[in-house]
């Protein structure tokens, strides 16, 4: 992977890596988790919910990439960019500019 001079530059191949409709509907179910789960965490004071919402998050995620996409995930070259890439996509699904 090249490096990427912005997250608009990277935001493109983001997209690419996540083309298959499954993969994407994990990222999905994973995002969603992850809210859930940091809420959980904010409303009990107790933080080992957050510590679940990194697992869910990533594990969606990672079973959508080496099963469904069969490529690695950007976190691994991108973590930042690839973090943000999650939520604007997330946002884009729940805007319907992308299709889940």
């Amino acid at each position: 992977m090249s490096r990427f001079a912005s997250f608009r530059e990277f935001y493109p191949f983001y997209l690419e890596e996540h083309r298959n409709l499954i993969s994407r509907r994990l990222h999905f179910i994973g995002s969603c988790g992850v809210l859930v789960l940091l809420a959980t965490a904010l409303f009990t004071g107790n933080p080992w919910w957050a510590l679940g919402a990194l697992f869910c998050g990533y594990g969606f995620a990672w079973v959508g990439h080496f099963f469904f996409e069969k490529n690695r995930p950007a976190t691994f070259k991108h973590p930042f960019y690839s973090f943000a890439g999650d939520w604007v996509m997330f946002k884009d699904i729940l805007t319907g500019k992308l299709k889940l």
